[in-house]
């Protein structure tokens, strides 16, 4: 997973409140009102969320611990869980049995012609 910077974090997170509290002291204001839509789509891009209240979240979430947790905390797993060489033993395994499939599938296709004849033929 892809993060971005804890200073931009940090950064949009700051815009995104200052742009809230001015939404939030004059609602009818268009351009306070698309700023603040603006950095809340901003942070949803940066924190791969749907929703502005959860990028926030997120963010903030983010900002507090440190990598690793937050990586356990947003996919369940924590890679440090199994050793870089079981990983890739586990990769290579995979992969050599879809080139043995594979290769049992292109043998099944190559086989010799089947009796069928064409009329050119007979």
């Amino acid at each position: 997973m892809l993060l971005p910077a804890k200073n931009e974090v940090a950064r949009h997170l700051r815009r995104y409140r200052t742009w809230e509290r001015v939404m939030l002291a004059s609602p009818t204001d268009r351009t306070a009102r698309e700023n603040f839509e603006d950095s809340g789509y901003t942070l949803c891009v940066l924190m791969g969320k749907r929703c502005a209240r959860e990028a926030v979240s997120a963010a903030e979430r983010y900002l507090q611990t440190s990598l690793p947790a937050y990586l356990q905390e947003q996919t369940g797993y924590l890679q440090q869980d199994q050793p870089d060489q079981d990983r890739k033993e586990q990769a290579g395994g995979a992969r050599k049995e879809q080139t043995r499939q594979g290769r049992k599938s292109r043998a099944a296709r190559r086989g010799p012609p089947s009796g069928r004849r064409s009329k050119a033929e007979r």
